[in-house]
């Protein structure tokens, strides 16, 4: 069994070398930067849409009950957009690896 006090062994990708140390395994700032800026945006439709639909239901101003709508509908919507965004910058950051690795030519056998 090993020690507690004894660190893993850092993770190694498939040539040998470190996911941080490679510069293609982090999708680029801008691209996270719009993943976020989407998923703002999607929660912030969500929200809306939410609050329209359980408002126009609704006869008395009911308006917690519309907060809780607003924010059920942004939780959703942020959520999906959040799925498709993490998905995205995985195939981004894979992209950029095959290339980077066709780039480098084959792997030295030994």
């Amino acid at each position: 069994m090993p020690d507690a006090a004894t660190p893993s062994p850092e993770p190694r990708g498939p040539a040998g070398s470190s996911p941080a140390s490679s510069g293609a395994a982090v999708p680029s700032t801008l691209a996270r930067v719009l993943a976020f800026a989407a998923i703002v945006v999607a929660g912030a439709c969500g929200g809306l849409i939410g609050w329209a639909v359980t408002d126009l239901q609704c006869d008395d101003g009911c308006t917690a009950l519309a907060g809780v709508g607003a924010l059920i509908g942004a939780v959703i919507a942020a959520g999906g957009v959040a799925i498709v965004a993490v998905l995205t910058l995985r195939a981004m950051t894979e992209w950029r690896t095959i290339d980077e690795r066709q780039r480098r030519g084959p792997a030295p056998r030994g």
